[in-house]
């Protein structure tokens, strides 16, 4: 019997694969660095071993199955090597493990982890469908028609996997420490979209997207008259949404969902149309939708006192706008406070405006220093350029989240990539 030995157990994909594979009853362990990381609860129910990094931990007869963040010098890789052992990197083992299903990946610059998640949910209703999405979660079913999973196109990452369908959610410029420029970016997502194999769904008022060449269908889903799967008549409450769905200008059916703003009406959308493709009962379809409780770091909320807190993991201009306008649909009469942490020096400097721009949506804002990345060095740049392009925005540290106590019945969202939890945990301490 195989053992998988992952390195860097803790990362999102790593621990999701992880589980996958435990599900399906092969036996996995995984090392990483002692700091506590929000993927590792689900590691633990599963009861998957997580040791501390040493070359130890390798022994013959393991499979390594290695994280993109860690060089072949490390340790527990360079004994791997000496012992002769398989040693597969992450995106490559999963290439080659999809292969067994009907595989969907869900790829964009925003929006891929919410919709991995629904269309898992979806799917999951009507058939055995084993998933992994980029929050740290995964499951392996047993007999599972289906894969659904979260397509990374960062260091083009995603060319590894050759996927029976595609769902591209948009093109967005974003990780500038790796792309060039927004062409750089559509040159990856065209070669990704030649390596699918049975049809690709685009959100089709994307003006990159529309530019997308493949060897298979490209169907078109949007708020636009000319998309395949077109939303129409969206009722928007502080219940949710719901919508029409029209497929080539015929009425197809209305969907209703639990969530905020209309970049959840078009991952619905995405999800619909795959569905109907696949021939899965739009009954089940509705049922499902309107069940589904998110996923982790994406618009979590909690209610302490009179405040309501927001956990989002948004980072990029375009997600903190859209996470604000969910908050404005959700809850019309109360305040909005922003809390940001900007994720890298590199994204930071290339998205000044935007950023300010997208912050100034909220009441008051709030900014904490930049997380940096150990990849880049960060020249001049700190967390003051952004706070001088924000009318009223200030600094906040960990010692002084009491200052937010002062927003009586208000909406604080806390956004970022980084560590902004830590904030968020301060200021739960403070109101306790």
């Amino acid at each position: 019997m195989t053992i998988y030995h992952f390195v860097g157990i803790k990362g999102s994909g790593m621990s999701a694969l992880a589980q996958v594979l435990h599900d399906m009853n092969f036996e996995v362990q995984g090392s990483d660095v002692e700091k506590r990381f929000f993927t590792q609860t689900a590691l633990e129910q599963s009861g998957i071993k997580i040791l501390p990094f040493q070359k130890e931990n390798i022994k013959p007869g393991m499979t390594i199955i290695a994280g993109n963040a860690f060089p072949d010098t490390h340790e527990e890789i360079q004994e791997a090597m000496k012992l002769g052992l398989p040693i597969v990197r992450y995106h490559r083992f999963l290439g080659d493990f999809m292969q067994n299903f009907t595989s969907i990946a869900i790829t964009g610059a925003h929006g891929k982890t919410s919709t991995t998640g629904l269309l898992a949910h979806v799917m999951e209703g009507a058939k055995p469908t084993s998933f992994l999405i980029g929050d740290g979660t995964g499951k392996g079913q047993k007999g599972a028609e289906y894969f659904v999973f979260e397509a990374c196109e960062y260091r083009r990452h995603f060319l590894s996997y050759f996927p029976d369908y595609a769902i591209m959610t948009n093109i967005d410029f974003d990780h500038p420490d790796y792309f060039a420029n927004i062409d750089d970016v559509f040159s990856a997502f065209q070669e990704m979209a030649i390596q699918v194999k049975k049809g690709i769904f685009a959100y089709g008022d994307d003006e990159q997207l529309q530019k997308i060449q493949a060897k298979v269908p490209v169907l078109f889903y949007g708020f636009d008259e000319e998309n395949d799967y077109q939303a129409k008549n969206l009722v928007k409450t502080t219940d949710g949404t719901s919508f029409d769905v029209f497929i080539r200008n015929t009425f197809y059916d209305s969907f209703s969902i639990p969530t905020f703003g209309d970049h959840n009406v078009l991952n619905s959308l995405a999800v619909i149309a795959i569905c109907h493709y696949e021939e899965i009962d739009v009954s089940i379809v509705k049922e499902q939708l309107s069940t589904f409780q998110g996923v982790k770091r994406r618009f979590s909320e909690k209610r302490m006192g009179s405040q309501i807190l927001i956990d989002d993991y948004a980072h990029h201009p375009t997600e903190i706008k859209a996470t604000i306008e969910a908050a404005k649909q959700k809850y019309p009469d109360r305040e909005l406070i922003a809390v940001f942490q900007p994720h890298t020096f590199t994204r930071t400097q290339a998205f000044l405006e935007d950023f300010a721009e997208s912050l100034r949506k909220a009441d008051k804002a709030y900014l904490c220093d930049i997380f940096g990345s150990a990849r880049e060095n960060h020249g001049k740049l700190t967390i003051k350029d952004l706070q001088e392009k924000i009318e009223g925005a200030e600094i906040l540290n960990e010692d002084n989240t009491s200052v937010l106590k002062k927003f009586d019945n208000s909406v604080i969202i806390f956004m970022g990539a980084g560590d902004i939890q830590k904030f968020q945990e301060s200021y739960e301490k403070q109101l306790s």
